[in-house]
């Protein structure tokens, strides 16, 4: 998820984000109306104010098109009822400009958009923030190299300098990201720690003390299978604990695709997590025909503390308090968020990261003004905290402890990134590393050692990056 609201009116790209995660959205495919304006709710003057003094540090000048083209299964204009988005207002009063939403659906984006380009109709910019779509669209030439348009060395985009390194195939860079954004976090219920006589994993984070050991003890100590207690749930939990280590499974060197799988610390994080699953602390979704407790329902266990950990965005808590009764009572200061535990022989808490940017199309048909709108975005961020509190505080009703955690998550991710590409390269890959990722922490007794899940995987593995690598394309093909 991004940063993606600094107002409360662009929680519905929160929502579209967060589903998107997990395949949603079945919109039909199509363009957009342009012409149709949502009748949205006006900013405040503490808003307006904030939103104006962004707008004078802001470039001057005058687009020769003023409209540009978006591409998604969600459409990132304001909704009926919604307040438009800070860098959305700055291109509308410092440039004039307008997206145009080109519709389609989550599973025929990478389709729909070579028939595209094929046709000489091309969109300008895509979403990058799903993290399925690079190095993919490079390799198969769907996006372009951003660096002709926007000046990553400058001034303005030096404090994302760390993330849109990470995207760097081939020689160029192919996603403009004003930030890393956590892609998990570690939720639990401060209820449910209080009366189970646990530490409190905030307080142990800062003293420094929020480590692997005394996160599997917590696990064990607290789970009790034979009445449906356990230490974790979630879709997520495997990924994020193998990220804890700082290496991805899938990543990239010299800007090239690189297997992990035998990288020393990968097996030694890996053999944490089979020595935790042995220890049956984890939701059995083997016998809950391979979903999560509650059929799926994100944060399902921890608001009836019968769960004490959920790895997940930060957009399962970013909401009205209605929204996220699952996790628990936020009024009464019941939900609580870390980032993922530390090594115990580690210095730094990595956090796996999602990008907040964006993609240019190839052949875009306006990138002067994307990058325009790039821009907006980025002196929007960076001047836009006070909004986003404002939102946390009356609209979610968190308190200082989540505020200020959220605060300090956000700088880890974007001082420890930790970016895997293992969904951005193919179907097949995404499909194989699926059981990679969980095998030394599957349920239902099938949990792999991780030397064993190398044996088996890694000549697959290493097959398909090589393959990806040398497959560079010039001109897109429909998939």
């Amino acid at each position: 998820m991004t940063l993606k609201k600094l107002l409360a009116g662009a929680c519905a790209l929160t929502v579209c984000c967060g589903l998107a995660a997990c395949g949603g959205s079945n919109a039909d495919s199509g363009s957009g109306d342009a012409s149709s304006v949502p009748q949205t709710v006006a900013h405040d003057e503490k808003e307006e104010e904030l939103i104006g003094n962004i707008a004078d540090k802001l470039e001057d000048i005058e687009l020769e098109n003023k409209n540009i083209k978006f591409f998604s299964h969600w459409d990132i204009n304001p909704g009926e009822g919604q307040k438009t988005s800070p860098e959305l207002q700055l291109f509308k009063d410092k440039y004039d400009g307008t997206i145009e939403y080109v519709q389609t659906t989550w599973d025929a984006r990478y389709t729909d958009l070579a028939k595209l380009i094929m046709a000489n109709d091309s969109p300008d910019f895509f979403s990058a923030m799903d993290m399925d779509g690079f190095p993919k669209g490079a390799i198969k030439a769907m996006f372009e190299p951003i660096d002709d348009y926007i000046d990553l060395d400058s001034d303005l985009w030096a404090p994302a300098k760390v993330t849109n390194d990470n995207f760097v195939f081939n020689g160029g860079h192919y996603v403009a990201g004003v930030q890393s954004y956590p892609q998990f976090v570690c939720v639990y219920n401060t209820k449910t720690i209080a009366d189970n006589g646990l530490d409190d994993p905030a307080e142990l984070y800062w003293k420094d003390e929020w480590t692997w050991s005394n996160f599997s003890k917590m696990c064990i100590d607290f789970t009790d299978q034979d009445n449906d207690i356990v230490g974790l749930d979630g879709w997520w939990y495997a990924q994020a604990l193998n990220d804890t280590c700082g290496v991805p499974l899938i990543g990239l060197k010299d800007g090239q695709l690189v297997n992990n799988m035998n990288d020393p610390q990968v097996a030694k994080v890996q053999e944490l997590m089979y020595d935790l699953q042995k220890n049956d602390v984890c939701y059995d979704r083997a016998a809950n025909n391979w979903s999560t407790r509650g059929g799926g329902v994100t944060g399902e266990g921890l608001g009836t503390y019968q769960t004490l950990f959920i790895p997940v965005g930060l957009w399962g808590v970013e909401g009205i308090p209605s929204s996220v009764t699952a996790f628990g009572d936020v009024e009464a200061g019941e939900i609580m968020f870390v980032p993922m535990p530390r090594m115990d022989d580690s210095d730094k808490y990595y956090v796996t990261a999602r990008v907040d940017g964006y993609f240019l199309c190839k052949n875009a048909p306006n990138p002067e003004g994307w990058a325009a709108f790039m821009n907006c975005r980025m002196n929007a961020l960076a001047d836009s905290e006070e909004l986003t509190l404002k939102t946390e505080q009356e609209d979610y009703l968190w308190n200082d402890d989540m505020i200020n955690m959220r605060k300090e998550i956000l700088r880890l991710v974007n001082e420890n990134p930790v970016y895997d590409f293992q969904d951005g390269v193919s179907a097949e890959l995404s499909s194989t590393m699926q059981d990679v990722r969980q095998a030394t922490m599957i349920t239902g007794g099938n949990t792999s050692t991780w030397t064993a899940t190398v044996s088996e995987y890694e000549k697959a593995v290493d097959y398909l990056i090589k393959e990806a690598n040398e497959n560079i394309q010039t001109e897109p093909t429909a998939e």
